[in-house]
């Protein structure tokens, strides 16, 4: 009798243990834990608990539209975006997420400000990648980008946010359209990207992370 109520106290203290940690709880494959939980204690280190990236080589999520966040954790979760980031990062960390908690990273992501990120760019890339970003580049067939992703690149919908994205990361995925089948979803952008010189995207990236 004496084993037996131990191990119904040890079990009780084990579940209320873990109720009680599940606002500082880092298991992703607990449908439980509340994406805001999520967002704080394991997306934080690497995108900023606010969505506010400090290192360039993970963006920015802050202020991003939902559909396309949503877009973006199926797109790991079902291993349909493959870029390096996605695999050595994503795959890992969103295949457990349910549905649930998925639209409610996307919700929070959205909410939060984002911040400034003026960089060290050249005024003359930001000034050259303005013009591109703004009506494109008639003799590669390239269209303004504000027409898909707003005028001040707010984002539309599942066109993501770029404005304030850090260059570093805008190139390595222009690059990743232009080159590889890495991100099948962004079929419209292989063919955008497909002839712009390295120099342009440069300039791109620099005026993206001005805005």
């Amino acid at each position: 009798m004496k084993r037996a109520f131990l191990v119904v106290v040890t079990a009780a203290t084990a579940f209320a243990t873990a109720c009680t940690n599940l606002p500082r709880s880092r298991d992703l494959a607990n449908p439980n834990v509340a994406a805001i939980t999520i967002a704080q204690q394991v997306c934080s280190d690497c995108h900023g608990v606010t969505g506010n990236s400090v290192s360039p080589n993970f963006p920015n999520l802050a202020a991003q539209t939902s559909p396309y966040l949503i877009a973006q954790l199926k797109g790991f979760k079902s291993h349909n975006r493959a870029d390096p980031a996605g695999f050595e990062y994503m795959w890992g960390l969103s295949r457990s997420l349910t549905e649930e908690q998925i639209t409610s990273l996307a919700a929070y992501y959205s909410t939060q400000r984002p911040v400034a990120n003026p960089g060290r760019s050249e005024a003359t890339r930001v000034s050259v990648g303005k013009q591109i970003f703004e009506t494109g580049l008639a003799a590669k067939n390239v269209p303004a980008c504000m027409s898909c992703h707003g005028p001040a690149a707010q984002g539309n919908e599942t066109f993501p946010r770029l404005a304030g994205q850090h260059a570093d990361y805008v190139i390595k995925q222009l690059i990743v359209f232009q080159r590889t089948d890495e991100r099948p979803e962004g079929a419209v952008m292989k063919i955008i990207a497909h002839d712009l010189a390295l120099d342009e995207i440069n300039n791109l990236a620099a005026y993206i992370q001005s805005l």
